[in-house]
């Protein structure tokens, strides 16, 4: 494993190299690489001619963590991330690419430094704002769930919740997470939100929003609210699983358009 270390977790991570434009992919909480692929949200396949790094989150994967929660908060995983790249990219412009946490992570490090990113790509935007009270509460009773009943009783009521049709035929999978720190990490992305919609007008790159329906922890809102607030968006919505099986080729065709942008 080749890992990068960041105060409190070492951060495994993995670069395929086919030369031109760096891009970076970022998971969804509980998720990893690996688990990524299984779920078909690995938009890097057939990213052929970039550098793509993909990494596991810390807590994720085969990086490590610890039982904090405010480490878990989408403004320090931004943290993360942006010295990642730094140690990856010095001095480079990159395209992100983020899926719920990973969307969250992106967009604080994004109106952080928005220099940094030419473009980006933003699959199943969480619940924000508004939305995002209830989530919280929601996270908060996972984790004490967890805590008093162990990962089993979590596992139990998660198989219970109804799926997204755009994810019908999936294989069922586990949390990519020691169930020690999954406590922490639903308690940190509880106490996380997306951005001020005030500070989303420093994003003026591309931005490519990939949402499904149905999907009441990535709702409709929060992509339509981001292609509104955002001055370079562009909504695409899947309602089946044919749908979410042609985002790589969206990923790869605004990836390669780039250069004509002027970026």
């Amino acid at each position: 494993m080749t890992a990068f270390s960041v105060a409190g977790a070492d951060l495994a991570w993995e670069l395929s190299d086919e030369g031109g434009v760096p891009v970076v992919q970022l998971h969804g909480l509980t998720s990893s690489r690996a688990r990524d692929r299984v779920l078909d949200l690995d938009l890097g396949i057939g990213l052929s001619g970039t550098r793509l790094l993909r990494y596991d989150a810390r807590g994720h994967g085969e990086s490590t963590g610890r039982a904090v929660p405010g480490d878990y908060r989408w403004p320090h995983l931004a943290d993360d991330l942006l010295a990642l790249l730094d140690a990856q990219f010095p001095g480079e412009q990159v395209y992100g690419v983020g899926t719920s946490m990973g969307c969250g992570t992106l967009l604080h490090a994004a109106t952080r430094a928005p220099d940094r990113f030419t473009g980006l790509t933003l699959l199943l935007p969480p619940t924000a704002w508004e939305t995002r009270k209830a989530q919280r509460q929601h996270y908060r009773t996972t984790a004490d769930l967890i805590e008093a009943q162990g990962l089993s009783a979590f596992l139990e009521r998660a198989a219970e919740e109804p799926a997204p049709p755009a994810t019908v035929g999936r294989p069922a999978t586990l949390p990519e997470v020691r169930a020690d720190l999954l406590p922490s990490l639903f308690r940190g992305a509880g106490e996380s939100d997306l951005p001020d919609p005030a500070e989303m007008a420093r994003v003026e790159v591309p931005v490519r929003i990939l949402a499904w329906v149905d999907d009441p922890a990535h709702p409709m809102s929060t992509a339509h609210a981001l292609a509104a607030m955002l001055p370079n968006a562009t909504l695409t919505v899947a309602s089946c699983p044919n749908d979410v099986r042609a985002w790589p080729a969206v990923l790869h065709a605004d990836v390669i358009d780039l250069p004509q942008r002027g970026r």
